[in-house]
């Protein structure tokens, strides 16, 4: 059942919280120790928000559309009372006293808190494993990822843990997971939700809180919740959010829209790019002006992936000397790749990153909507270690880093613009395939519009992984 169908039952008083809730908790019990996707159950906290949910609706007093619907915090979220690992083993015992802004927001909404969600340290890469349990598992193929870094979010709402979980999206924390689980997955436009965790520089302006659910108006409703500025985050949208929910109706007939397959230069398997391909084509039946070219901007695949091993050695370098044996070891890679760099060098990949906005700029200048495959290729093995992920995509061969393996995603996050993913298919293997939609800046709603326009003449939610 969809989070928007559930809030409407709860409003007419056809179904309790309570219920809701312990049909959740009874499928996390039953489910979870197959797939891995929470690290932490709150059975007693979801049971007593149920009833106070529940006593809400009957007095008629509900204080949200999403009062007494289930949800998720991945565990790089800070939450007071609950324990917040952020995937660390520096952290394991973490029991915060605060919420983060965005989990005061949905805990101040009513929404009835199941637990946190597997995620790597920090969330470092594109898996959701760590040194403190076992992975999280993909619920069509178990014996794959679910990708990361909210790989356990979009994992439990994959398996029906859950209708709505929170994520976050540095380099393509929320898409990744989602496209490979077959779910949907929303990174707002940078600033959208403020941003005060997982990591303390607001100024590196790469991190985005968001949405993953099974349908774009569940992820809506759930945006509606979490955006809306404040001054805890400097570089936040300084603007009220808009109706996002129904910013999905109406139609996008007009819309120009670019369909690229590689950017230009990413390595892609063939099977995923048709998918991704027939996909996009659809766009023509909704009326838009569909072109098919790449974007011509610079490859930003060095200095990005540069800036991301800059970040992980600044939080984790002095006390991975105390505990080496805490940190993973594609983590020490980053850590140790990260020390070769000086001062100069960053402020050079600064000036690049900056070069790229001027050119994804211009490109959107010419175009509503950019299209392409969330992921070049379909979940891969769910066992960790130095030699993780494919070691070819569409014969060619790529290393062992997560920035070899997310060349759609991550530009994304650099320019702060906002993009969505959602099923478009599946490979012979029975994997899912996410299509991509960027949109311009700022127009979170169009992005919103153009998935729900796609997902209703491509419907998808009838199709969910055998784990009954």
């Amino acid at each position: 059942m969809p989070a928007t169908e559930a809030s409407r039952l709860i409003r007419t008083k056809e179904l309790s919280p309570v219920e809701l809730t312990e049909a959740m908790l009874e499928r996390i019990d039953r489910i979870n120790p197959r797939i891995n996707a929470f690290i932490t159950v709150t059975a007693d906290l979801a049971r007593k928000g149920a009833k106070e949910a529940e006593a809400r609706a009957q007095r008629g007093e509900l204080i949200s559309p999403l009062d007494g619907i289930s949800l998720s915090f991945k565990d790089l979220t800070p939450t007071a009372g609950i324990r917040t690992t952020m995937g660390s083993k520096f952290l394991e015992n973490n029991v915060p006293t605060e919420d983060s802004l965005v989990a005061k927001r949905m805990r101040g909404a009513g929404m009835v808190v199941l637990g946190k969600t597997n995620t790597p340290a920090h969330g470092y890469k594109d898996m959701a494993d760590n040194l403190l349990g076992p992975p999280a598992r993909n619920p069509w193929k178990l014996d794959r990822t679910t990708g990361g870094s909210s790989g356990g979010a979009a994992g439990a709402v994959a398996a029906g843990l859950g209708p709505l979980a929170q994520g976050g999206d540095g380099a393509g924390s929320i898409r990744i997971p989602a496209s490979l689980s077959g779910v949907v997955g929303f990174k707002p436009s940078y600033g959208r939700v403020p941003n005060n965790q997982p990591n303390g520089n607001y100024w590196a302006a790469t991190v985005h809180n968001g949405p993953i659910a099974r349908s774009v108006r569940d992820c809506a409703m759930l945006l509606q919740i979490m955006a809306g500025p404040d001054p805890i985050d400097p570089l936040s949208i300084d603007a009220p959010p808009e109706d996002y929910v129904a910013a999905c109706d109406g139609n996008i007939k007009g819309l120009k829209v670019v369909w690229s397959g590689d950017l230009g230069y990413a390595a892609v398997d063939p099977e995923v790019r048709e998918i991704a391909h027939r996909a996009a084509l659809r766009f023509l039946d909704l009326g838009c002006v569909l072109e098919e070219r790449d974007p011509r901007w610079d490859n930003p695949y060095q200095w990005a992936k540069d800036l991301w091993a800059i970040k992980q050695a600044a939080r984790e370098y002095e006390r991975g000397q105390l505990h080496p044996e805490w940190l993973e070891p594609t983590l020490t890679i980053q850590i140790f790749d990260a020390l070769r760099f000086t001062a100069i060098d960053f402020d050079k990949m600064l000036q690049a990153r900056s070069k790229f906005y001027d050119q994804a700029r211009a490109f959107f200048e010419t175009c509503d909507l950019l299209l392409t495959p969330t992921m070049p290729v379909g979940a891969w093995s769910v066992e960790p270690g130095v030699e993780e992920g494919p070691s070819e995509i569409g014969g060619r061969k790529v290393g062992h880093n997560l920035f070899d393996r997310v060349p759609f995603t991550f530009p994304h996050n650099q320019t702060g613009y906002p993009a969505i993913t959602l099923p478009a298919g599946f490979t012979a293997e029975g994997l899912p395939v996410g299509l991509q939609i960027v949109g311009r800046w700022h127009q979170d709603s169009t992005v919103l519009k153009a998935a729900a326009n796609f997902e209703s003449i491509e419907p998808w939610t009838d199709k969910r992984p055998q784990l009954d």
